[in-house]
């Protein structure tokens, strides 16, 4: 196994002050590391039936889709608003540093689907939260949350308000 870890580098004051940004694209760049990642993502869920992997816009497109590669099943985007062009639903949800808003096509998912949720990034959970109220409302079977890095700093985990969903991540710190 490749270390990879190492790989993921914190920016200070990004997007803005005070805002440490856990930066992957170091990790994206380098074949051997990103293909150790989501090897570490994807053990966890080997065993389990998943019919889609939903990722959230930016960086859970590029972890979600090597990782639904990595699991045999397809994927789906969750985006920012305006980016999707047939109907949507939509969830509002705060960040560490404003507001913002997720969407999904309506159609995207067929009720019963079981589906793996993934982000790049576990911070303030924010996220995430929303991203479960919106495959919530399609009514599939959520398996799982996974999340290539999770900043034990902030505490999600402890306020992760979701205790009948597993969470997993691939590095803390």
């Amino acid at each position: 196994m490749h270390d990879w870890h190492h790989l993921i580098r914190e920016v200070a004051d990004f997007p803005r002050p005070g805002i440490r940004f856990s930066d992957i694209t170091p990790l994206l760049a380098d074949a051997r590391g990103l293909a150790a990642a989501i090897d570490a993502m994807a053990a966890p869920w080997r065993a389990t039936r998943i019919d889609a992997v939903a990722g959230v816009e930016s960086r859970g497109f590029i972890i979600g889709s090597a990782l639904a590669l990595s699991l045999g099943t397809g994927f789906v985007p969750i985006r920012k608003p305006g980016k999707l062009p047939a109907r949507t639903l939509h969830e509002e949800y705060a960040l560490e540093y404003g507001r913002d808003r997720l969407e999904i096509h309506a159609d995207a998912l067929s009720a019963g689907q079981r589906v793996l949720l993934v982000d790049d990034v576990l911070a303030t959970g924010g996220t995430l939260v929303a991203s479960v109220r919106l495959l919530r409302r399609l009514d599939v079977e959520l398996v799982g949350v996974g999340v290539l890095v999770e900043l034990d700093a902030l505490d999600a985990r402890t306020r992760w308000p979701h205790p009948d969903i597993t969470l997993e991540s691939a590095l803390r710190y």
